[in-house]
């Protein structure tokens, strides 16, 4: 009563799909890693939805599947609102529409989220298609903990914003996630040194396809051997939670010392709690001692 249930493509009188929306997971690189359920979907859905139409065209014809008189319509960030009422006037006519990002899972960083939560609000079943996700398949290559992990997505292009996002994440006990771009790759990895302290990461490049690359070290080793080699291609960089015991590692009135130097009261108890993991009252408090001339 009130409770919705998807049918997991369970077949209509005839063969068909079920009305509803099908989200399918796409290859991240190589074009093998598609699943079958996949291909029975993009087989036998009457209509298809996709963040790049070229690339699913594509995929479909690397596996011998026809478009056919199916509509192939785009969905995608800049027409979602527009294109939305026309999907979800598809499924209510009964018609059972297939949605793929233009690659990897749909939903993690992908305009179908609207799609997929307007579709559930007016009643219509959702069904997913599992597969290949750059996230996933980076924490199985990068060698960092995977037992708790946090995907914060792309992080903001301006520099201060980048530092205030890193800095927030300080506290996670979980190897942190990201998606970068290649020119930002250098910037990303030296502002997290400065925000989250030199933690061990590792930087996953090109997944799964010819130059695939898993390279781990020191945050400022990595940002060093990218600073000479200049990075191409689709990037997830992972770091390691911090060592919430490294308070008792380090000289932390030496480090405040040094912050205030450059910095105001605030923002060097901000950097300083954030870089080594400790809690900030403590160091804040010590920050506004020393500023006074005073250790008390």
């Amino acid at each position: 009563m009130g409770v919705q249930v998807t049918n997991a493509d369970k077949g209509k009188i005839g063969g068909g799909l079920s009305p509803g929306l099908y989200l399918i997971a796409t290859p991240i690189g190589n074009a093998r890693d598609i699943t079958l359920r996949a291909l029975d979907l993009l087989k036998t859905a009457d209509v298809l939805a996709a963040e790049d139409t070229r690339s699913l065209r594509h995929l479909m014809d690397l596996h011998g599947i026809a478009v056919g008189d199916r509509p192939l319509l785009a969905y995608h960030e800049h027409n979602g609102a527009r294109m939305r009422p026309r999907l979800l006037g598809e499924m209510a006519a009964g018609r059972a529409v297939l949605y793929a990002s233009e690659a990897g899972t749909p939903m993690i960083s992908d305009p179908g989220f609207d799609l997929a939560r307007a579709a559930r609000e007016a009643g219509h079943a959702v069904t997913s298609a599992p597969g290949a996700s750059a996230v996933v398949t980076a924490l199985t290559l990068g060698g960092l903990p995977t037992d708790r992990f946090f995907f914060a997505g792309f992080l903001p292009n301006a520099a201060g914003a980048r530092k205030t996002a890193l800095q927030a994440l300080a506290g996670v006990e979980a190897t942190l996630v990201f998606y970068e771009s290649p020119r930002r790759l250098e910037a990303m990895l030296r502002n997290a040194v400065e925000m989250l302290g030199d933690r061990e990461a590792a930087v996953c490049r090109e997944l799964t396809k010819r130059f695939e690359e898993a390279r781990r070290g020191a945050l400022s080793e990595l940002a060093a051997h990218y600073a000479e080699t200049p990075p191409k291609g689709e990037i997830v960089v992972l770091i390691a939670k911090g060592d919430s015991s490294s308070g008792n590692d380090f000289d932390l009135e030496r480090e405040v010392t040094t912050a205030l130097e450059t910095m105001s009261v605030r923002d060097a108890a901000d950097y300083v709690s954030a870089r080594f993991g400790v809690k900030r009252r403590p160091v804040y408090q010590l920050a506004m001692r020393l500023s006074a001339g005073t250790d008390e």
